[in-house]
């Protein structure tokens, strides 16, 4: 009987492909092994497993595996029924799930690789200089890789020099596979069996007895031995012999010290852990009760707590009691940012039971916490991670826990799969029968239309921890201070005021400004010019500490021009105003006081988020200055006075969430104020002091805004009221990217009629030199969603079938939020 297996290719089409394997690898292999594959015409790939079978295909000649990689599954059979139903909701290849899930050291890759032709012998003369060079060096080893190749030429293209030796039949071309894991080995020493009575270690150090920095280093380890029972490395030994690495080789080549490796994780805990979590004060205690009371008829609770009011340690209780039963728990975070202060708290708690996985972390520490989570380790208990968590190999997940789940960070844009982490979150609950818990000051508009529906569970947490009385907040009209001559910069007198009484009295302050760099818009006051992007339909903003215009859509830099690239005059002006200069005009007004920023540019390295954090909880740092990083829930206990430097900016942009964003920001980052005893402060400077989200968030009524937004959505029918597919179109050509959104809108129109808007150019039209025009498709409540995404693949299969439209690309996003 022939066996064969389907399995998934890291690569986005629709299908899965079938290979030929023999019986006994048809025995062997299990769904979620992975096996290397030839795919085309000389690619490998890495590919998943998914079925093992005897039906033959029908329109194609299965081609043999190349090797299996692994002896058990890396991927378990929930995942793969997970990463299907992402697929199917969020219209994307099974592929590119697997590409977004698997650590790239798991997709081994393949490389070409040249080897000499032992039966061809060729004259000096036959050969040009380059090919000859290649030629030499096969001669010398079997094989040579195209880098190596490269580097031995000196240039970056050597496939021209490649196809002339092809040509002449000097060599062999194949694709062979590398393993990019490398497990972390650390060295460790020990005395052999032979040695390790008193009597035979007195002869050693006698017959060391002219050798006293040897005799020293058998000493030490004698020493380390007796006062610790584990194995002793050997940075350690040379540490406190106070010798070298030589001396120990000499040890080790006598045969007096015997080296081994052990294999340890890149990332482990170091810490303390501290037994117990903090007792609950009376309203957690109600709210906790009422979370559990909750779980008994929702898989999902929404707790919409104020800030500060202690839902992390209601999270740390609800965490206890899952790692009791021998659950796992994932703990989501929209930002890395967030996780430094996290990991703190829940490893004084739980120790090395926490593992955290986010995009920081590099390839091989990815691969470590993989392995953790499914062999159901010791050490991930707890999954602390960004949106890329949940596609983790659990194996008892008992409890999902999403912090801030209001956050937009939990929505990945590109590339596909373009999930939402929260929501496909509370789908993975559902599968493992686990319970979900949404945690926010200020609730997704979904989330709560969730909960007043009864789809969700509701506990409501309205006071702060301790009793702390929530930050007053006070509207700065900056437009009547202009008028008045009572601005310094970007300063109204009433935030000066308000800062110089804070900092002496010791506090800190945190200011929000949503918009990097020094200024948006250079400007010249003679011709009007301003520095565009080439790649881009926008401007260049300033960056004055590196002295560079850069794009922020593309990254895009050019030097900061000393006149007018138009008319040649040196008169540049700036146009708003960014962290950068906010940060420059703090320092001048208040020239003895720390200023630190906390936007993209400063926290680009991995301990960037980490090194600042730290830097303003030691008070390091007297004013912080930053942009929406500083709103997600991170807590400062020194903080009396937050102040948002433009509020308008956020309220007036083209996007039907903009008021409700808008809200969220100024309220999250009020937050950061007056988390102890000292009741905060909040300076909102605005042009529109009597805009209606403006007086919300100063009296801090969510219910209003609430009640507000959600009679516009049913209005003018958005969600949570309606679905959104947004249909992405991009082309290098304006014209071809024209007529192919107007042909599938008039597809689309056919089918759903008036629920289709567009298509339009968004406010920035061009991105990387690629044209971008929008079609938003709304679905109403009673329509069927399946049937409405088959429609839309019958258009998609309709427009990729024209010839003139296969070079346009189409993006589908559903649930675009």
């Amino acid at each position: 009987m022939t066996h064969f297996i389907d399995v998934i290719l890291p690569i986005p089409v629709p299908n899965k492909f079938t290979y030929l394997v023999s019986a006994a690898e048809a025995q062997f292999l299990t769904p979620g092994v992975r096996v290397s594959v030839p795919f085309g015409k000389t690619k490998i790939y890495t590919a998943l497993v998914y079925q093992i079978h005897n039906t033959p295909p029908e329109v194609y000649e299965p081609k043999e595996i190349h090797q299996i990689l692994d002896d058990t599954p890396i991927v378990t059979k929930q995942q793969l029924e997970f990463w299907h139903w992402i697929a199917s909701y969020y219209m994307c290849a099974v592929g590119e799930v697997m590409r977004a899930a698997l650590p790239n050291a798991f997709l081994l890759e393949s490389e070409t690789v040249i080897s000499g032709k032992n039966d061809v012998v060729l004259k000096d003369s036959e050969l040009k200089d380059d090919e000859f060079l290649v030629y030499e060096a096969l001669q010398h080893q079997t094989s040579l890789s195209i880098h190596e190749v490269s580097n031995i030429l000196d240039k970056k293209n050597v496939l021209p020099v490649i196809k002339r030796l092809l040509e002449k039949k000097v060599i062999n071309v194949q694709e062979e596979i590398y393993e990019k894991y490398k497990p972390k080995l650390v060295r460790y020493v020990k005395f052999p069996e032979e040695y390790q009575s008193d009597d035979a270690l007195k002869d050693v150090l006698d017959s060391l007895s002219r050798a006293p920095k040897q005799r020293e280093v058998v000493l030490s380890l004698f020493s380390l031995i007796a006062k610790s029972k584990k194995p002793i490395k050997v940075k350690e030994l040379i540490k406190t012999s106070q010798s070298s690495s030589a001396i120990i080789k000499t040890l080790i080549d006598k045969g007096v010290l015997e080296a081994y490796y052990l294999q340890i994780d890149r990332v482990q805990f170091t810490g303390e852990k501290s037994n117990t979590s903090k007792a609950l004060n009376t309203a957690q205690e109600t709210a906790l009760q009422a979370i559990k009371a909750g779980f008994n008829h929702h898989h999902t609770v929404l707790l919409h707590g104020v800030t500060s009011s202690g839902k992390t340690e209601i999270y740390v209780k609800l965490i206890e009691e899952q790692i009791r039963q021998g659950k796992q728990v994932l703990f989501l975070v929209p930002e890395i940012a967030l996780t430094t202060q996290l990991v703190n708290r829940l490893q004084d708690y739980f120790g090395e039971e926490v593992a955290v996985f986010h995009s920081k972390y590099s390839t091989n520490e990815r691969v470590e916490v993989w392995n953790h989570v499914l062999e159901q380790s010791s050490k991930a208990k707890i999954i602390l991670g960004a949106r890329s968590s949940i596609l983790l190999p659990f194996q008892s997940l008992g409890l999902i826990i999403v912090d801030e789940e209001h956050e937009q960070s939990y929505k990945q844009f590109d590339p596909a799969p373009r999930y939402h982490a929260r929501d496909a979150a509370v789908v993975l609950a559902n599968q493992f029968q686990a319970k979900i818990l949404l945690g926010s000051a200020t609730p997704s508009l979904e989330s709560y239309f969730n909960a007043q529906q009864g789809k969700y569970g509701l506990v409501e947490l309205k006071t702060r921890y301790n009793d702390v009385l929530m930050p007053e907040i006070e509207l700065v009209d900056i437009k009547d201070k202009h008028k008045r001559k009572r601005m310094t910069g970007h300063f109204s007198d009433r935030l000066i005021v308000e800062m110089q009484a804070a900092l002496e009295e010791g506090f800190q302050i945190i200011l929000f400004q949503n918009r990097r760099g020094f200024s948006p818009i250079v400007e010249c006051t003679t011709c009007g010019h301003s520095p565009q992007c080439p790649n881009c339909d926008v401007s260049l903003t300033y960056h004055r500490f590196k002295g560079q215009l850069r794009c922020h859509y593309c990254g895009y830099y050019s030097v900061m021009p000393k006149t007018c690239d138009a008319c040649g005059s040196p008169d540049l002006d700036t146009k708003g105003f960014g962290t950068e200069q906010v940060a420059k005009e703090v320092s001048e007004i208040f020239p003895e006081t720390k200023v630190g920023r906390m936007d993209l540019d400063t926290t680009r390295g991995k301990y960037g988020y980490e090194k600042i954090i730290t830097a303003f909880e030691q008070q390091e740092i007297d004013v912080l200055v930053g942009t929406q990083m500083l709103t997600k829930g991170l807590d400062f206990r020194n903080v009396k006075l937050v102040g948002i430097m433009n509020a308008d900016n956020m309220l007036n942009f083209p996007d039907f969430r903009a008021h409700e964003r808008s809200f969220q920001l100024m309220l999250q980052v009020s937050g950061r104020a007056g988390r102890t005893k000292e009741r905060g402060k909040v300076l909102i400077q605005t042009y529109n002091p009597y805009h209606n989200i403006l007086q919300q968030v100063s009296t801090n009524t969510y219910a209003d805004m609430f009640k507000e937004q959600m009679d516009d959505r049913y209005n003018f029918k958005y969600p949570p009221v309606y679905r959104l597919i947004k249909i992405t179109f991009k082309h290098r050509d304006y014209n071809w990217v024209n007529e192919g959104a107007s042909w599938y809108a008039k597809s689309l129109r056919m089918v759903f009629k008036d629920n289709v808007l567009g298509p339009e150019f968004p406010p920035v039209a061009r991105i990387r030199n690629q044209y971008i025009k929008h079609v938003l498709l709304k679905i109403p409540p009673k329509q069927s969603l399946a049937k409405t995404k088959e429609a839309i693949v019958k258009v998609n299969n309709s427009f990729m079938s024209v010839k003139t439209f296969r070079s346009v690309r189409v993006i589908l996003n559903v649930d675009n939020y």
